[in-house]
Parts: C-alpha cells; sequence; structure tokens
C-alpha cells in the first residue's frame, strides 16, 4: 500500500540514476526513470521501489509485475519480472532504507501543514495538544497531556487518557485509551548497515476499529508498510505489547503484560491469560483460547486450548505438569 501522506511528508520525486549513485547500486538501464515512493516487494506499483532479499528460486513469485524498480542481489536479479529494473546491492534492505529516506519523512509533532479539525463538542483537557492535520470527532475526550500526532484520526464519543500520545493512526468511534498508552510509534526493525546495525523506518499506520479498548501504558506499534490492525470490541490491558503489522481480529481479550511480535495475526474472540508470548509470523485460530504464561512459537488452531512454553494442547501440558509433579515429589520412606 502506498505510504500515508498524513503521516510522512513526501520529500519529492528522484530518479534510478540518482537511487544507484546513493547506494552504490550497479545499474543499467534508464537513469532518468523517475521514483516516487517506497512499498513493499509483493504490492510496489508503477513508481514505486521495492527490494528483495530472499533465494532467487523465488523473487518472480515476491516481487509485483508492476514494480518500477527493485534492490535485490546479483544472484536474485535474474529472477525480476520483465520491466522491473534491478539495482544490484549487497545489503537490498539498506539499500531501500536509503531510498526511504529520501522520499519520505515522518511528520514531527510540531508540523505545521494545516490547523486540526476539533469537533466544538470535544473536550480538550489542560495540556492536551492536537497536532497540524489532525481530526477529533463529536463528543471525543482528551486527556491532561496527552498528544494527538499529525493527521491522526480519532472517532466520535472516542477516549483519551492522561499522558497518551498517538501518531499515524486512524482511530474509530467509542473507543477507550488509558492513561500512558504508545500508539502508532515505530515497530521494532534492524538490519545490518556498513557501520552495523540500523533502524529499519516504518511507513505503515495502526488501525483501531470501534470500542477497542486499549489499556494503560500499552504500545501498539505501527506497521512496517501493512498496517496494525485492532478489529472491533477487542479488549487490550494493560502493559501489553502489541508488534508492527500485527492483525487482531473483533472481541479478542488480552490479558496484561501480554507480548505480540511483528506480523502476527489472531483470529476472532481469541482469549489470551497474562504474559502469553507469541513468536512473529504466528496465525492464532479463531476462538483459541492460550493459558497465562503461554509461549507460542508455532500456528494455533481455532477453537483449541493451549499452554505452557513451548504451547502444546491443554490437556498434553496438564498431563506434562502432572508427570513432573509427581517425579519430584519426595519419596515415602517405608515403614521398618
Amino acid at each position: 500500500m502506498p505510504v500515508d501522506p498524513r503521516f510522512f511528508e513526501p520529500l519529492g520525486a528522484t530518479t534510478l540514476g540518482a537511487l544507484a549513485k546513493l547506494t552504490g547500486a550497479v545499474f543499467s538501464g534508464d537513469a532518468g526513470a523517475q521514483i516516487d515512493s517506497v512499498a513493499p516487494a509483493n504490492s510496489a506499483g508503477r513508481g514505486d521501489i521495492c527490494f528483495h532479499e530472499g533465494a532467487a528460486a523465488k523473487t518472480a513469485a515476491s516481487i509485483s509485475p508492476v514494480a518500477g524498480a527493485c534492490f535485490v542481489s546479483e544472484a536474485a536479479a535474474v529472477g525480476l519480472p520483465e520491466g522491473v529494473a534491478a539495482l544490484i546491492v549487497s545489503r537490498p534492505r539498506w539499500a531501500h532504507i536509503q531510498a526511504g529516506h529520501v522520499l519520505h519523512k515522518l511528520r514531527e509533532w510540531d508540523d505545521v501543514g494545516g490547523d486540526p479539525d476539533v469537533h466544538e463538542t470535544a473536550i480538550l483537557a489542560p495540556g492536551a495538544v492536537v497536532c497540524a492535520g489532525a481530526a477529533i470527532g463529536e463528543h471525543a475526550q482528551i486527556g491532561p497531556n496527552a498528544v494527538i500526532g499529525p493527521g491522526v484520526q480519532i472517532g466520535c464519543h472516542t477516549k483519551v487518557g492522561a499522558n497518551a500520545s498517538i501518531r499515524c493512526a486512524l482511530i474509530g468511534d467509542f473507543v477507550t485509551i488509558l492513561s500512558g498508552a504508545r500508539i502508532g510509534e515505530s515497530g521494532f526493525g534492524v538490519t545490518g548497515g556498513p557501520e552495523g546495525a540500523e533502524n529499519i523506518p516504518q511507513w505503515g499506520r495502526v488501525i483501531i476499529q470501534d470500542h477497542v479498548l486499549v489499556g494503560a501504558n500499552t504500545c501498539i506499534d505501527r506497521g512496517a508498510f501493512a498496517d496494525t490492525m485492532i478489529g472491533e470490541r477487542t479488549k487490550i490491558d494493560n502493559l501489553c505489547q502489541i508488534g508492527h503489522n500485527v492483525i487482531l481480529g473483533q472481541n479478542v481479550l488480552i490479558a496484561s503484560f501480554g507480548g505480540i511480535s511483528g506480523s502476527v495475526t489472531v483470529g476472532d474472540s481469541v482469549q489470551m491469560g497474562g504474559r502469553v508470548g507469541i513468536a512473529d509470523h504466528v496465525d492464532i485460530g479463531e476462538g483459541a483460547t492460550l493459558a497465562a504464561s503461554t509461549g507460542i512459537f508455532r500456528n494455533i488452531p481455532r477453537d483449541e486450548a493451549w499452554g505452557g512454553t513451548p504451547a502444546k494442547p491443554m490437556r498434553q501440558y496438564l498431563r506434562e505438569v502432572a508427570w513432573l509433579k509427581k517425579q519430584v515429589a519426595p519419596k515415602k520412606k517405608r515403614s521398618e
């Protein structure tokens, strides 16, 4: 999906020749071809530049055939779809980061691109800040010292607690965001560069649908490109972490200290006990139940209850706990 200009300032188009020079890429083709935006490989369009770090055999299947150009290794370049320009580099992801910095800029908290649109019935507590381009719906309440970032959209009857911060987000109606929550900050992403580890910019958004509860001091990261999405009537307890590109379905319940890594999909009506941890790129089936302190490293089928670390079906987990308890129990002495 395209980078949303409400949250990221377009810095103007550049050319393939300029990007090749910036990144040290080997490039042959039309150096004057225009590039307008960065994009993920599978959805890049004309005028977009993407990157590919996978195996050469998967290059063609991973990259949009209408992408403008792609940073790619020499070995994988032969698999690019016809018409996609190849910029050959040793670190494709790092090169893509450099292109992103040339093409887009995260709007700052003090962005002055336009006045906010605050409905006359909305209530802004003392110290609340609403940045340029943001919109606050009717009867919404923004707590003391809360900060609503540039371009953020907040629906009607939504309540934002004291000292919360929201950026790069679209918030629905009747949402409750408790004090200290952090919504739309950059997700955790790191790659190797010429001088060591470098942060990977996150160009996506957070979308929170109606009637959601976000607990105090909970963090919900914006997506890398695709959106982080929280479904209707989902309830998230205090002190939880929701990583970038996570999709939570409707009516999901997450108890405190839950941690969900990036690109996890959670189906409707899933229930998670406290301290559940989920590794990245895992799918949790609709209606599943995850016991407290469960550690999940693989997909969970729908309507099943799992527990333990690593997680396993609940009956198996309880049998193992009972067996272990029996093994370590003190032996009774025989009477003489």
